[in-house]
């Protein structure tokens, strides 16, 4: 069986509200190693779980010159009570039309109570200081990917 190998591909641009409503953009990180992550819902046990990790590694994420910033569909007053109940201290970005979702392509079909619906998959994507995504990871499972996440940028970083 063939290994599916990566292609690096430049990373979409994006300008949308963060949880204060300022508008950030991907091109206010230039030169920086930028984590985007892609998850479905403020305050729900995997997203608090993944978002925790990051926080908890976020000194360590600096210290390689990568930011953190995480996606969903929430609003951003949502976000603001995300952050502030579980004391959150990165970026955290409104896409409520789902249009940075559909262009990283993580809005796919999901089935909760027999019912399909149109849902984010938990997605990351490193994107590096020239603005190209240099790893994905689909179908992510919360506990312990941020380490994970950590230690690739780590190997990134010292290359």
């Amino acid at each position: 069986m063939k290994k599916k190998t990566f292609e690096i591909k430049k990373a979409p641009e994006f300008e949308l509200p963060d949880s204060a409503g300022n508008i950030i953009r991907l091109e206010d990180f230039k030169g920086r190693y930028v984590v985007l992550y892609f998850y479905p819902k403020d305050n729900t046990p995997g997203c608090t779980l993944e978002a925790i990790g990051f926080r908890d590694l976020k000194d360590e994420f600096e210290k390689l010159g990568a930011v953190v910033i995480g996606v969903s569909k929430d609003s951003s007053k949502s976000h603001e009570k995300f952050i502030q109940k579980h004391e959150l201290n990165f970026i955290l970005l409104s896409d409520e039309e789902g249009e940075l979702l559909k262009l990283y392509d993580v809005l796919k079909p999901k089935k909760m109570f027999g019912k399909e619906y149109l849902g984010i998959e938990r997605s990351t994507f490193v994107i590096d200081k020239n603005g190209d995504i240099v790893k994905e990871y689909r179908k992510v499972k919360a506990p312990g990917h941020a380490e994970a996440v950590l230690e690739y940028v780590g190997e990134i970083s010292k290359g």
